[in-house]
């Protein structure tokens, strides 16, 4: 039985990073001074040059290894093990709770896109519908 490697699409892993970041590609293109049309080719890309790479990872908060290294599991893994039973070990032990649940806002990121998809099928559809 053999397993399928995952390509390292360095594009899509941006455009993930911009999402869990909440940016949108209009605010990345304003701070790289492009089009959202450029970041948005950049995000269908497979390779990024390197020094565009250092840009967008310091615009983004991250690394470059960060980027090359984002693995969408560990994501899911960190926030499926993050609990709200973590304990403070302080002076009074007190107990830290989370009063979010991280995978809501995952959810939710979901469901923007998928909205911005069907807005995007729609658009298309009208767009092809013209004479």
């Amino acid at each position: 039985m053999s397993t399928a490697t995952k390509p390292n699409h360095i594009g899509h892993k941006i455009g993930r990073i911009r999402e869990l970041r909440g940016l949108k590609q209009e605010s990345l293109a304003y701070e790289l001074k492009v089009s959202q049309q450029t970041i948005s080719k950049i995000e269908q890309s497979e390779t990024v040059d390197e020094e565009l790479l250092d840009q967008i990872a310091k615009i983004l908060g991250v690394t470059p290894e960060g980027i090359k290294n984002f693995s969408e599991e560990a994501v899911f893994n960190y926030f499926n093990n993050f609990s709200d039973h973590s304990i403070n070990q302080g002076p009074i032990g007190s107990y830290n709770v989370c009063n979010f649940n991280p995978l809501d806002k995952v959810i939710e990121l979901y469901e923007r896109l998928l909205q911005s998809e069907r807005e995007k099928v729609d658009l298309l559809k009208a767009k092809n519908d013209q004479p």
